[in-house]
């Protein structure tokens, strides 16, 4: 039947009388599209049974026919927005009927945003199933059918497609495309939009390369994309700058990833460069995700912290990120005294604004304060004793350090004391070893050596010296002690 209605075309005809029905006011249609079965009375209420109900029947939204066209086959749905795009039909409406059909088929979108809308459109719809289709090759169909537009839902519905292009394996061309246009709405994405998992066999948590790919993508091409209407794809007004939006988009993602053990130094590194230095207002954010760095990866060498430490700007870092890194001990010393010298600068310029600011009169705003201080970092002085308490804080910490640095000299100087007694005591004790100064210290003579002959004549005559030995020790008997002797005899 397909060929001899390709024949006939009766395919074409049919698809160019709903491009016509799709532009056109469905109100214009009546009955039986507008009415979905049910009748109406002359008077335009509702029918049941024959019984007028008083019911008025509601205007049509524009996107009824996304559910519709969402039953036809890749090759007709395809064909349908070709013809769509040639009779000028509008791209929100394009783009809605495009992400209502990816949702549809592609389980992992309905999954991410939540599925298609569960109104009920028609009657005949409930019978209808999805025909199975080709993944694969649906998102590298549909990817060639997306208008050049930006929006934050069509934003969030490409990086869906983007997710499940790396989970299937498409061809490198529709990947390239799918990030290409991801990046040029960069500013319009979200973190968790951008955590995209890693399908491949890596060590990695999370996919860094697509990111990096993505950011250089939004900073080499130009921004000659448009918005969608407002009120079709929630899109708000561009006050603030897209790269600024960017680098914050960024920070917070690199804090996100820093908790990777996995994540290399080079692969943090190129992710910071990606962006241009100018691109960062302040750089809080870029130090946060440093410090959560360098916390899940303790084993890195000072210089390859300074090296990313390097990629910060202190004078761009507030007075609360100062105050932190001050006190920080995962940072290198270097680092530390680098982020004290510009905050002392920081306080000297803001103190000194405040007080030309109340010198020029007390109730006036501190408008003095944009010629010395940066804009960015105005926005947090706002009062004056705010930045008396700070300086008080600066000095307190200042008079702690000398204290503990008296305190570590004068346990310096304990210690050389105690090592020089030491080494006497030593020497004193080697000394004290010999017998002779052992017995001058106890009060006691050394007998003097016998001779051979000596010590022959007293092995041979041992009585002779056993009284001699008796007698001397009598003679040394003292006379009291003798007296009492003969008084106990008596």
């Amino acid at each position: 039947m397909k060929p001899v209605a390709e024949k006939l075309q009766l395919i074409t005809k049919c698809l160019n009388a709903v491009t016509m029905m799709v532009c056109t006011d469905p109100s214009l249609f009546g009955w039986p599209m507008l009415l979905y079965g049910s009748l109406q009375s002359p008077g335009g209420s509702i029918l049941w049974n024959g019984i007028n109900t008083g019911a008025r029947i509601r205007s049509m939204e524009s996107d009824w026919w996304f559910e519709d066209i969402s039953y036809l086959s890749v090759d007709l749905f395809e064909r349908l927005i070709k013809t769509m795009q040639m009779k000028g039909i509008r791209s929100e409406n394009i783009a809605g009927s495009i992400m209502y059909y990816g949702r549809m088929h592609l389980p992992g979108l309905g999954r991410w945003h939540g599925g298609p809308s569960g109104k009920n459109r028609s009657v005949a719809s409930f019978s209808l199933m999805p025909t199975a289709v080709d993944q694969k090759g649906l998102i590298e169909r549909i990817e060639k059918l997306l208008p050049d537009k930006k929006g934050k839902s069509f934003c969030r519905f490409i990086l869906g497609l983007l997710r499940n292009a790396l989970i299937l394996g498409v061809d490198g061309a529709c990947r390239e495309s799918l990030e290409r246009r991801v990046g040029m709405q960069l500013d319009l994405a979200t973190l968790d939009g951008l955590l995209i998992p890693m399908y491949s066999d890596s060590d990695t948590l999370y996919d860094t390369d697509c990111v990096e790919r993505i950011v250089r993508h939004f900073v080499t091409t130009e921004p000659k994309v448009k918005l969608f209407s407002p009120s079709t794809f929630d899109t708000e007004a561009q006050s603030v700058d897209p790269l600024r939006r960017v680098s914050k988009l960024l920070d917070s993602y690199l804090a996100e990833v820093a908790s990777d053990v996995n994540l290399k130094p080079d692969k943090m590194r190129s992710l910071i460069e990606a962006l241009p230095e100018s691109s960062r207002s302040l750089h809080d954010g870029l130090y946060r995700a440093l410090d959560i760095y360098f916390k899940e990866h303790p084993w890195l060498s000072d210089t390859e912290k300074e090296q990313l430490c390097n990629l910060m700007d202190y004078q761009k870092l507030s007075i609360d990120a100062c105050a932190h890194a001050s006190q920080n001990d995962r940072l290198p010393l270097r680092v530390v005294l680098q982020v004290l010298f510009f905050e002392q600068m920081q306080l000297r310029s803001a103190l000194a604004g405040c007080l030309r600011s109340g010198v020029d009169t007390e109730n006036a705003p501190l408008a003095s304060f944009s010629s010395t201080i940066p804009i960015d970092m105005g926005g947090q002085i706002v009062r004056r004793d705010g930045w008396v308490t700070i300086l008080r804080r600066n000095q307190v910490m200042k008079v702690d350090l000398e204290t503990m640095r008296s305190r570590v000299a004068e346990l310096e100087d304990e210690f050389r004391k105690m090592k020089s007694e030491m080494k006497k005591v030593a020497k004193s004790h080697s000394s004290l070893s010999s017998p002779r100064i052992l017995a001058r210290g106890l009060g006691c003579k050394l007998v003097p050596p016998l001779s051979k002959m000596d010590a022959i004549q007293v092995l041979h005559t041992p009585r002779a010296s056993l009284e001699k030995a008796r007698s001397s020790g009598a003679s040394g008997i003292p006379k009291h002690t003798r007296h009492m002797r003969n008084i106990s005899t008596g």
